[in-house]
């Protein structure tokens, strides 16, 4: 907006909490209010354009979160999981073939047997429904873009941005000023690198005395197969090729319901060759024998990507400040080898919950709960975290083939006989400080997508039913425009156009014969919010923030 622009003031509404995000944990912690506090005023606001239009996870689903909120869910003839794993297989991958591990040696917390498959994204309509039968508000496509402070410094709630603003910050005609939500008390829910959260961890310092937190690119894709291909309820998991023993990384292939298969990989985002893209590093998994066997002849339905939190125990931040708190991926309650935060995540959202109904009770608002920090680690959370504590930083120090095996003796060591013989271990650098410059690797060249197995960025952006406003200012920002062609560029082959998995950022030549002339461009239009840009950049100079609301993916059930 201009300097001359005079905006209207905000309106706004007052909750007893306000909580931001319609995710696992921000619609566990809404529905648990308003059942042990039932009077409470609740009030979720989402940025999607309906709950579960952002919401990506493989998943399996452990059922902890859900059997607590709604013990008889089984039995409700609309429940959002139907089919419980049937067959539990890990493999290490070669470039032809495979080496299946046997069960047996893997430790109790990684079995699946019991656990669901679905759609995360229809688990969150599903609680969605059942909050809103509860009283509960929920605000889909309206993200939250601004944190209110009190006068002390404590938060107050969230403001909703405004919506009709021009590409160059002129309001246009269809001009809206965003809502003040405003709670005695505000829970931060965005998942993994929120936009409010990472401001919130800074302005509070939440993250002093804790390592850095750690990520992950997933990228995902859902595949209607052959019937005779199809195995109800087996899971499958890799780690292996196409990655090479320094690269961090696994796939997953589970056989849902409808004859339909999920299959997606995950690559740690502190790899270190500026070269390698975790999009073609999936298209071409695909192409492997074990992979392609249940794929050929099938037809793609939906692409998707997102960052997921990989630091665990030792990364998670202090959960609470004056006004709020942090829950479920926003604070890095996901279990690394087990693939799995869903369920960490209700149960974040129930604990905090359970404690600012004390809070309320009390005629407390907008002090620090601090028996949400004090607690989690005695809870099913903080036991589920802490046996699994080194499994990362082993991997990440010794590589694919000594680190796995080390992290399983230690994961084995703490399950019989609760330690580890490490202690708890470090993981070193954040994730944009690993990348080693251009002239020290050997750059990575992927084959071209053959348009059966492998595809292109762009068709799979369209699967993902991606759109924003595009007479919208950019949602990706540049602290420095000049940093991507003058630093990132001769040192790095400026990466971002390669750890996008959606094409959003490209290096354009003036002169492309001679590859002179450079600039860099963003198309934000093809953003599918999964913030590896801002998480992953050497020079910390993308700043991921929130579109107009109701932009980016609609992911039907992801």
């Amino acid at each position: 907006m201009t300097e001359a622009q005079e905006l209207p003031p905000r309106e706004g509404m007052d909750y007893d909490v306000v909580i931001v995000g319609a995710g696992p944990a921000g619609l566990a912690a809404a529905i648990r209010l308003k059942e042990v506090s039932p009077d409470s005023t609740v009030v979720v606001v989402e940025k999607g354009s309906e709950v579960g239009a952002h919401i990506l996870s493989g998943v399996v689903v452990d059922p902890i979160g859900l059997d607590r909120l709604f013990p008889d869910w089984r039995d409700d003839p609309d429940r959002p999981l139907t089919q419980q794993v049937t067959a539990d297989k890990f493999y290490f991958l070669g470039p032809n073939g495979g080496i299946r591990l046997p069960n047996i040696a893997m430790p109790k917390l990684m079995d699946n047997h019991g656990k669901y498959v679905g759609s995360l994204g229809n688990v969150c309509r599903w609680l969605g429904a059942k909050a809103e039968a509860l009283g509960v508000e929920i605000y889909p496509g309206f993200a939250a873009s601004e944190v209110l402070f009190g006068e002390k410094g404590e938060v107050v709630g969230v403001a909703t941005g405004d919506m009709g603003v021009g590409r160059e910050g002129e309001l246009k005609d269809s001009y809206t000023r965003g809502m003040e939500l405003r709670g005695k008390y505000t829970l931060f829910a965005e998942g993994a690198r929120g936009s409010l959260s990472k401001q919130i961890i800074a302005k509070f310092g939440l993250d002093e005395g804790r390592d850095p937190q750690k990520y992950g690119i997933g990228l995902k894709e859902i595949w209607q197969i052959d019937p005779a291909r199809h195995r109800a309820g087996e899971i499958q998991h890799t780690f292996g090729w196409p990655l090479d023993s320094r690269t961090g990384g696994g796939s997953f292939l589970y056989h849902i319901e409808n004859h339909q298969v999920v299959v997606g990989f995950v690559i740690h985002l502190n790899y270190t060759n500026p070269t390698l893209s975790p999009f073609d590093e999936f298209q071409r998994f695909k192409t492997h024998p074990m992979i392609a066997e249940t794929l050929e002849g099938g037809k793609r339905l939906a692409y998707g990507a997102r960052a997921l939190t990989e630091g665990g125990w030792q990364s998670v931040p202090k959960l609470t400040f004056p006004g709020g708190a942090l829950i479920g991926c926003a604070a890095g309650f996901m279990n690394v080898p087990r693939i799995k935060g869903s369920h960490n995540a209700m149960l974040s959202g129930i604990f905090a919950a359970e404690r600012l109904a004390e809070a309320l009770a009390e005629g407390r608002a907008h002090d620090e709960v601090r028996d949400i920090e004090g607690d989690w680690r005695d809870t099913d959370i903080g036991r589920d975290l802490k046996r699994v504590r080194n499994v990362k930083p082993l991997w990440s120090k010794f590589g694919t083939f000594v680190g796995v095996g080390l992290g399983g003796i230690d994961m084995w060591t703490n399950q019989l006989f609760g330690f580890s013989f490490f202690g708890t271990l470090s993981h070193g650098k954040p994730d944009y400080a690993t990348l080693k410059p251009l002239s020290e690797v050997t750059p990575i060249v992927y084959p071209k997508p053959d348009g059966k197995l492998s595809f292109d960025k762009l068709s799979s952006v369209f699967l993902s039913n991606t759109n924003h406003e595009e007479d919208q200012p950019i949602h990706l920002r540049l602290k420095d425009p000049s940093v991507p062609i003058a630093q990132n560029l001769p040192k790095y082959g400026e990466p971002a156009r390669l750890y996008c998995p959606a094409g959003v950022y490209e290096v354009v030549y003036g002169d492309e014969a001679n590859r002179r002339d450079p600039r860099f461009v963003i198309n934000a239009q093809n953003c599918v919010h999964c913030k590896t840009c801002d998480i992953k950049d050497p020079a910390q100079n993308i700043v991921w923030t929130t579109p107009e609301g109701g932009g980016g993916p609609n992911y039907p059930n992801m």
